[in-house]
């Protein structure tokens, strides 16, 4: 069983940054892959980001989000610059035995709380 804690969210002017963190438990953090969701009310949970020995984005956070993980601390980090209002979510870490790039939500075993990310114009 792995548990997952998310920190980091807040409030941010448009074009801020935010870090967000995800520990995790478990000995074997290392072979896990590991992925940040957002989800706004009404609609499906959206990729972000994920991380195996690589990174991967979505196109939308693509060149603005950082993703990152400190295997020593089991924690993984989603930089997130030059926010814009519509990054503004409920961001979600989630976590797989896999070291393959995760995309779907239904592909992930282990979730977070979610932690708020709120964008202001």
């Amino acid at each position: 069983q792995v548990q997952l804690v998310e920190s980091g969210g807040g409030l941010v002017q448009a074009g801020g940054s935010l870090r967000l963190s995800c520990a995790a438990s478990g000995r074997t953090f290392s072979n896990y892959a590991m992925g940040w969701f957002r989800q706004v009310p009404g609609k499906e949970r959206e990729f972000v980001a994920t991380i195996t020995w690589m990174p991967y984005y979505a196109d939308s956070v693509k060149g603005r989000f950082t993703i990152s993980r400190d295997n020593a601390k089991n924690t993984v980090y989603l930089l997130m610059n030059s926010l814009k209002p519509e990054d503004t979510a409920v961001y979600y870490c989630a976590a797989k035995d896999t070291m393959v790039f995760l995309t779907g939500p239904r592909e992930y075993d282990y979730w977070g709380q979610g932690t708020q990310v709120t964008v202001s114009s």
